[in-house]
């Protein structure tokens, strides 16, 4: 099988996005929550999924790893086309998930925490790394689980997933519920990680958040993708945005 450093090389060479989704279809048994989203990520970008809640961005992230229960349509990582692939094939080509709900494991403390997740290809951060871009988990990585503060679980649950070598991050509302200091926190740290060389899809609802990390943005509404907004054209489509986020 592939793996996610040659897809990453290969994908350089040729300019072509590292993530196409096209035509995907998504259900939760008999509920059918996507309905055709098409988008696409070049390697380095970070794209954010912009809608209200409902509208099917946290199913696209879920859809992409192959965790839904059904799905049909084209999810091309790198060349290769996942849609027929088990959700732990899906994870070697160097796609990590990091969900809204974080998912950090009470019993175990910050290190155990970090340590758990497997590496499924070289180029993943060290340790020493992570912890230089999250100092607070450094000072706490003898704490357990149940002892950190919903900013420090979800510093612990980005940081997991970068020593796993995965290059694709799916990132689910990573902001959400947090104090504004930790979101400035979480911003500087998605904006190092791209001069890194990582790239990232970032389900938000907060577009000001959005705009200080992002390269584009795609609109989902009802299941589609239903524009596109680049960065630099954010504040001419102002009024548009919100009308599609309904703020």
């Amino acid at each position: 099988m592939t793996d996610a450093a040659t897809l990453t090389r290969d994908t350089a060479a040729t300019g072509a996005p590292l993530l196409k989704v096209e035509g995907l279809q998504g259900w939760y048994g008999e509920s059918h929550v996507l309905h055709g989203i098409d988008f696409e990520v070049r390697q380095g970008e970070v794209v954010t999924l912009l809608g209200r809640n409902g509208a099917g961005k946290t199913s696209t992230l879920k859809a992409i790893m192959g965790i839904l229960s059904k799905r049909s349509g084209s999810v091309n990582m790198g060349g290769t086309e996942t849609i027929g692939l088990e959700p732990r094939h899906i994870a070697r080509l160097g796609i990590a998930l990091c969900p809204e709900e974080r998912g950090i494991f009470a019993s175990l403390n910050v290190e155990e925490n970090l340590m758990l997740p497997p590496k499924i290809a070289d180029g993943g951060l060290p340790v020493e790394r992570i912890y230089q871009l999250f100092p607070n988990l450094l000072e706490r990585k003898r704490s357990q689980g149940t002892k950190l503060s919903g900013g420090e679980q979800q510093m612990l649950a980005i940081a997991r997933i970068l020593r796993t070598g995965a290059k694709l991050l799916l990132l689910d509302e990573p902001t959400e519920g947090l104090a504004p200091v930790i979101v400035q926190q979480i911003g500087a740290t998605i904006r190092e990680l791209k001069k890194e060389g990582f790239t990232i899809v970032l389900v938000e609802q907060n577009f000001r958040f959005a705009a200080s990390v992002a390269d584009r943005h795609y609109v989902v509404d009802q299941g589609q993708v239903v524009d596109m907004i680049p960065n630099a054209d954010l504040d001419a489509n102002i009024d548009k945005l919100h009308a599609y986020l309904g703020v």
